[in-house]
Order: C-alpha cells, then structure tokens, then sequence
C-alpha cells in the first residue's frame, strides 16, 4: 500500500488519488494543508526537503515527488502508458504541457520585448 501526502484542493494532488483508485493501487490519503504550513514541519521536511505536495510514499519506504513523476511511476506497466514511442511521446507531451505555469495561449496580454 503506498500513502498519498496532498492538499485535498490541489489538483496535482487530486490527479495522483485518481490515478491511483484508476488503476486500482491500494492507498491511504493524508491530508496536508498547505495554507497552514504543514508542508514546513519536521516531519513532511523529512520526507520531502523541497516541502511540497503531492508527496507519495511507495511501499518499499522510498518518498516520491512531482505529480507527473508520481504518475508515471504508478502507470508503469499499465495500459495508461502506451507502449508505442510515439504515443508515449504525445502522452508526455501532454503531461509537460499540463504543468507548464504560463502557456502561452492562456497569456492575456502580447509579450513586449525589452
């Protein structure tokens, strides 16, 4: 079984809980209230030194970061990866895309040069 650390409001955080009830993996979810700094105590700090959620902690005892990170590592072996290069191509294409902060289509004003 492996634990999810995340903020119930965060959607990275949600993603990994969907991904894994998705593919049936066993976990328990632990919530972390960002807003009240429980990402800064000792104990998460120990567990994530970078402070930040989702934070997954595998069976075996290895902590894992990064919500594509933890996807990835969850699907591996499941039909959610495909097994073409190029589909897996696109398939990371899109989670790079996802957690892009500025996409530029999202931008509401023209970007002027310096």
């Amino acid at each position: 079984m492996i634990t999810i650390y995340g903020d119930p409001i965060s959607g990275n955080c949600l993603k990994v809980k969907w991904t894994a009830e998705r593919l049936g993996i066993p976990f328990t979810w632990v919530d972390i209230d960002v807003v009240k700094a429980e990402t800064r105590t000792a104990e998460f700090l120990a567990l994530n030194p970078a402070g930040q959620v989702p934070t997954v902690l595998l069976a075996d005892g290895r902590a894992l970061a990064q919500s594509n990170a933890i996807l990835t590592h969850l699907a591996e072996g499941s039909e959610l990866i495909p097994g073409d290069a190029y589909d897996r191509a696109k398939m990371f294409e899109w989670l790079f895309w996802e957690i892009n902060p500025h996409p530029t289509h999202m931008r509401t004003e023209p970007i002027r040069p310096i």
